[in-house]
């Protein structure tokens, strides 16, 4: 059987450690060899990003250039239209076949909204959940069918996203980071020091491109 890959979809804007190394230490917890980095073109839940796709591309390339764990999708930055979830998982399903372990990793806040995603019941038949804990947000799901869902789908054992292709859910203990690109775009806007927040190549980039003013 191949080994798990993962899939990490965002606005990245801009990308930062808030982003990189949860992922990272993730990847060392249940034993990822490959994290599939995906920016967001048009995300339908929330405001436009204000850095380009093609800038926001450049900016993740600049921050994964040194970390073989990662690599880029570039499928959604070249739609026009809306990014689905539930699309673009289902079409990275047919083209690793139907028994290659996926996994999409998000957040514990995107968890407990994630029944309002578009065809949200489709994704496990192509992936696993893998959540990132965040502090601060509730363990449960807000409505009891929603709740026993994730019980259904919850696994406690990593194991089982490396031997099963989709289906299951698994709650990763991973370090919370309180970094967000909100924080960041205040910070440049204002002119205050971001190089303790992302990769020294971005930041640099972001000057030489005069984003966030």
């Amino acid at each position: 059987m191949k080994s798990l890959q993962a899939l990490f979809g965002g606005t990245f804007d801009p990308v930062h450690y808030g982003h990189l190394k949860p992922v990272e230490i993730l990847a060392n917890l249940i034993g990822l060899s490959r994290v599939i980095i995906m920016p967001n073109n048009v995300p339908p839940h929330r405001a436009q990003p204000e850095a380009s796709g093609e800038q926001r591309k450049r900016m993740v390339e600049l921050a994964i250039a040194d970390k073989p764990l990662f690599s880029l999708d570039e499928r959604e930055l070249k739609r026009d239209t809306a990014s689905y979830t539930a699309q673009t998982l289902k079409e990275w399903r047919e083209e690793q076949g139907p028994n290659v372990p996926l996994a999409f990793i998000i957040g514990q806040d995107s968890l407990l909204t994630f029944p309002s995603w578009h065809d949200y019941h489709t994704i496990l038949d192509n992936t696993h959940l893998i959540v990132c804990r965040r502090p601060g947000y509730p363990l449960e799901m807000a409505q009891e069918k929603h709740q026993q869902w994730l019980e259904d789908h919850l696994t406690h054992s990593p194991d089982d996203l490396h031997n099963l292709p989709c289906g299951k859910i698994y709650l990763a203990e991973t370090p919370w980071f309180n970094i967000s690109a909100t924080l960041i775009r205040e910070r440049l806007e204002k002119g205050e020091p971001c190089d303790d927040l992302m990769p020294g190549a971005v930041l640099d980039y972001i000057n030489q491109q005069g984003l966030y003013r």
